[in-house]
């Protein structure tokens, strides 16, 4: 796991960059975007789409 800040620009090339070399048969990639309404700016690309959003998150 690892975390960043980044701009609007560099947030969708960290996307398409990530997206392009994970196995999505094996990997997963969240993107969380911080702030007002959290909960509506997860992306997910990959396997285990699922995640409880209000229950704990064991790394």
């Amino acid at each position: 796991m690892f975390e960043c800040v980044v701009d609007a620009t560099q947030f969708t090339s960290l996307k398409f960059e990530l997206a392009g070399i994970i196995d999505e048969g094996q990997d997963s990639l969240r993107f969380y975007q911080l702030g007002n309404n959290y909960k509506n700016k997860v992306e997910h690309v990959g396997i285990k789409e699922s995640l409880d959003l209000e229950g704990p998150l064991i790394l």
